[in-house]
This record gives structure tokens, C-alpha cells and sequence, in this order.
């Protein structure tokens, strides 16, 4: 099932909750957790090219607000394998209607949805819980040149991470504001 994240507040191009089904029985379940035609049936159809993991040991463990900027923009499938996160993504499109609005939503091994961000949108998560597994497919390759970060806690975007204090790395904590970057996705661009 695909359904649009905070009721179309990011327009048809925006995030996606994509909940894969599960079966099972007495043994536990079973669920493909990703079917590039069963989602192009679907009508989303994305090229990866990479699959990454992250482990966070412990909750309140904060990753982001990350970005990839063009010409090497990702767009991210995301989902937990173990624990649970709070998962958020920041509009940087210039020029959308919903640009600098936030949205979250909680991924788990439990509940097992995933979540799409695609490219003009930060992406960030907290861990709530300890020992985290997150997986995620990129639609580009990592291009250091292009990676960067924007403060978690920029008071002109006013994301709820529901933790005060988190765990984060040198380069998170010294991240600048939104406003202090050049526009990176400019009005008119479409991600090619």
C-alpha cells in the first residue's frame, strides 16, 4: 500500500509511506520489502543504485538533517530492520508551495512501513530505541562533493524530534542553518 505522507501537505512529488504486506503463521512472517514492479504497477517507478545500513546503539541517537544536492540529488527508501525511529523530512524545493514545512512519522521493525524521500528533501532520524538497524536504497551514489547537513534543531524550521539532548556526530552538531546555504534545489528543478 502507498499512500502520501501528512495528507498531500508536499503535493503529488512529495514523501510516500509505503507499507509492504506481511504473512504469517505460527513461525513469524514474511514480507518482500522491495518489488520494483509491484511498485511501478503502483505508479512509483525509481531507479536505485545502492542500498545502505546504519546501526545506532543507542536511543536518542540523531542523524541529520542530510541532504545530496544536484547534480547527484538521492532520493531515499527508507526502513527499520530492528528498534524504531522517528523519521523526518524538511521540503528544500525553492519555490514549492511547502517549502521549509517538516513531517514525521514513526518507522519500526513492528509496523513495518518504509518511507520515501525523494530528492529537494532533507531527511533526518532519531532512534527510539537502542540498537537501530535502518536500511535504505538511494537513487544516486554517494558524491561527498554534493553531501551535506543542515542543523537539526534550526529554529526556523522547528522540527519535533521529541528529544531535547540527542546523540549526535561532530559534523550533525556543526551544521548550519537552512538559511545560511545557497538555494540547492531551485524552483524549475526536476530531479534530472
Amino acid at each position: 500500500m502507498i499512500d502520501t505522507l501528512s495528507d498531500d501537505l508536499f503535493g503529488a512529488a512529495g514523501p510516500l509511506v509505503i507499507t509492504p504486506a506481511r504473512f504469517g503463521d505460527s513461525r513469524g512472517w514474511f514480507s518482500e520489502s522491495y518489488n520494483q514492479r509491484r511498485l511501478a504497477d503502483a505508479g512509483f517507478d525509481v531507479r536505485f543504485v545502492q542500498d545502505n545500513l546504519s546501526f545506532s546503539a543507542q536511543a536518542g541517537t540523531l542523524r541529520g538533517l542530510h541532504y545530496q544536492s544536484p547534480p547527484h540529488a538521492q532520493g531515499k527508501l527508507v526502513g527499520v530492520m530492528t528498534g524504531a525511529i522517528r523519521d523526518v523530512v524538511v521540503d528544500i524545493r525553492d519555490g514549492s508551495a511547502s517549502y521549509g514545512h517538516w513531517a514525521a512519522i514513526e518507522l519500526s521493525e513492528e509496523n513495518g512501513r518504509q518511507l520515501w524521500v525523494p530528492p529537494g528533501f532533507l531527511h533526518g532520524f532519531v532512534t527510539l530505541t537502542g540498537n537501530t538497524r535502518v536500511a535504505y536504497k538511494v537513487t544516486d551514489y554517494y558524491s561527498k562533493e554534493h553531501d551535506g547537513s543542515v542543523a537539526w534543531n534550526d529554529p526556523d524550521l522547528g522540527v519535533d524530534w521529541g528529544v531535547d539532548d540527542p546523540i549526535l556526530s561532530d559534523k550533525d552538531a556543526a551544521a548550519p542553518r537552512l538559511k545560511e546555504i545557497a538555494p540547492l534545489f531551485p524552483a524549475g528543478w526536476d530531479g534530472a
